[in-house]
């Protein structure tokens, strides 16, 4: 009977039509079991139409949906419905869920009652349900809480259709109190025609613009906003989405700083200097009046790394590491190089640099002044002259005296000595009286003279002439040690014995000062003197253990000494150099180059 009755059914209804539809149809009896369901069926399913055929439909329910599903059932068999349709999740053979649209009806004929479901499948429809459900509520969470001022508006009428918490805490009117009225009525825009033109451009031309306007908030204030307006859909009406930035402070700030540029140009543009402007990669952006007046160029010229065109071709590498060591470090530089003037005379300039920082501390690149020390390096270089010249004379001087001590009076004072001895042999044996005071007119003869010998090797040590450095200092020392009654230690390592005459007689000197001023001022009566060569440079050191002093002091006074040693240095490339603290003694250090003159020699050709 049931092979009859299926075999009837199938010729009557699931034709070739239904097995060939891609929408998945079953045939159920009143109590559930499936008759007959279709391949589009099956393969939703994921099972065979021999597996499907008897099965019991709530088993192709979630447990969680089954009683629900049953309870429609069982009203469609007792006859209380011939129809109804659902969305509903059904079970998969791999065990994953399936989303689809339901829709089954009651087929009556004189001999049977069936049940007809047709099922189409509707996850992917689902999902895309899902994710603009989510990005609906993303859009929305970002909208209310957006720090853009945010609203949208009828692009017919103008009326608030919504407006975000931004809206709300800078005009000062509740989302409740803004939406269903328009602008006009809050009368947030201060020019109330241009909100209309911007609406008509947006529905006659342009879908979206931009522009800076001035709004009023509910207790009366003006501020000025950055908007962009675009023309959107809702509900298959036009709206406009504004989108306000409250940009009163910023104008504010940059007329301020327009303003203090504008001053600092003025500034830069009168100072008697020429300044100059960098950025974060290092090349120049500014050059005031007086630079541009110097070099005779253009502004557009000089910037970027144009200014270096004018830099004498032998300073160019130097400027440049100079420049480029101090910009890494973040540090202030000084230094000298030749620039082209005008006129086409390369002038020397000192260039000053030191970073610019932000307010809010960070790096903004360097600014400098540069002056043109042309003149004031001829002075030094004529002073320099002059101060050689004029120690030169000195020498000279010192020299002619010291012989003439040497040569001529101490020997007529040796010869006077002689007379007087001679003289005191004559005297008769009853004038004792006469002949006492007369030998201490000798004896004090030979003091005389040996004074005068001792100033003369002072004046002119020739000793450093005939002998060397080392044994004129070695001797100084000696000297020093025995008429100030105090120890002084000397060392002298690896000095050649053709130093040249300017050294020798510069370092000479240098220890000859410094002693001087050490036995007079330091209170102490041990000394430590040192004459050494190291890396081509004659080096001097000497040390005492006592009282030091203060070097800004020494160099307020009027005393010339600390002066003429270090001038005497600088005539042979040599310089000098203190360390010295209260209580803890003094070491000066004297350093020339041995090769000073073959130096000179090549800068002069």
């Amino acid at each position: 009977m049931s092979e009859t009755r299926e075999s009837r059914l199938d010729g009557r209804i699931f034709d070739d039509t239904f097995r060939s539809s891609p929408i998945g149809v079953a045939l159920e009896d009143l109590d559930g079991r499936l008759l007959f369901v279709n391949p589009a069926l099956c393969s939703m399913l994921g099972f065979s139409e021999e597996e499907m055929r008897n099965k019991h439909c709530i088993e192709c329910s979630p447990p969680e949906d089954a009683q629900k599903d049953w309870a429609l059932f069982e009203q469609l068999k007792a006859g209380e419905r011939d129809h109804y349709s659902l969305e509903k999740r059904f079970f998969r053979r791999d065990g994953s869920l399936l989303w689809g649209r339901l829709s089954i009806s009651r087929l009556d004929n004189e001999s049977s009652s069936l049940v007809i479901a047709i099922v189409e499948g509707i996850t992917e429809k689902k999902k895309a349900q899902e994710e603009l459900k989510k990005s609906e509520e993303k859009f929305s969470k970002a909208f209310r809480h957006s720090p853009t001022t945010l609203s949208i508006t009828s692009a017919r009428d103008y009326r608030y259709i919504e407006v975000n918490e931004t809206f709300e805490r800078v005009t000062g009117y509740s989302r409740e109190e803004a939406i269903g009225r328009t602008p006009f009525d809050l009368q947030t825009w201060v020019n109330s025609s241009q909100r209309i033109e911007i609406t008509k451009r947006l529905l006659t031309e342009d879908s979206l613009c931009n522009i800076e306007a001035l709004f009023r908030r509910r207790d009366g204030r003006i501020w000025l906003g950055s908007s962009s307006f675009e023309l959107i859909e809702i509900d298959r009406e036009p709206c406009v989405l504004t989108m306000t930035i409250d940009i009163t402070e910023q104008r504010r700030a940059e007329k301020v700083l327009r303003e203090s540029e504008e001053r600092f140009r003025l500034v830069a543009n009168t100072a008697p200097v020429m300044i100059w402007m960098s950025g974060l990669d290092k090349l120049c952006t500014y050059f005031n009046k007086r630079w541009l007046e110097f070099t005779g160029r253009t502004l557009e010229a000089e910037l970027g790394t144009g200014w270096s065109r004018g830099v004498h071709p032998d300073d160019m590498d130097r400027c440049l590491d100079t420049y480029t060591a101090a910009f890494d470090k973040r540090e202030p530089f000084q230094m000298e190089y030749r620039l082209r003037r005008c006129d086409g005379e390369f002038r020397w300039v000192l260039d000053s640099g030191v970073p610019r920082f932000e307010a809010d501390g960070l790096f903004a690149g360097y600014i400098g002044s540069a002056i043109d020390v042309t003149e004031r390096n001829l002075a030094a270089e004529a002073l320099s002259t002059f101060s050689q010249k004029l120690i030169e004379a000195q020498e000279e001087e010192r020299s002619w005296i010291a012989r003439e001590l040497h040569d001529d009076i101490n020997q007529r004072l040796a010869l006077l000595a002689v007379n007087l001895d001679s003289l005191k042999q004559k005297i008769p044996a009853s004038l004792p009286e006469f002949e006492g005071e007369l030998g201490e007119a000798g004896k004090q003869l030979e003091r005389l003279g040996s004074d005068l010998q001792a100033l003369s090797h002072r004046l002119h040590p020739s000793k450093l002439e005939h002998l060397g450095l080392v044994t004129a200092a070695a001797g100084l020392c000696r000297e020093f040690s025995e008429r100030q009654k105090v120890e002084i230690d000397f060392h002298a390592t690896d000095i050649p014995k053709d130093l040249p005459e300017e050294l020798s007689l510069c370092l000479f000197r240098v220890l000859q000062e410094a002693l001087q001023n050490a036995i007079k001022h330091s209170g102490s009566h041990r000394f430590r003197v040192s004459l050494d060569v190291e890396s081509n440079e004659a080096r001097l050191l000497v040390q005492d253990s006592g009282l030091g002093f203060e070097l800004g002091e020494v160099s307020k006074g009027s005393g010339l000494g600390l002066t003429s040693m270090k001038e005497r240095l600088k005539l042979v490339g040599g310089e000098l150099s203190i360390d010295t603290q209260r209580q803890r003694g003094t070491t000066i250090h004297a350093r020339a180059r041995l090769d000073y003159k073959a130096k000179s020699a090549e800068a002069s050709g």
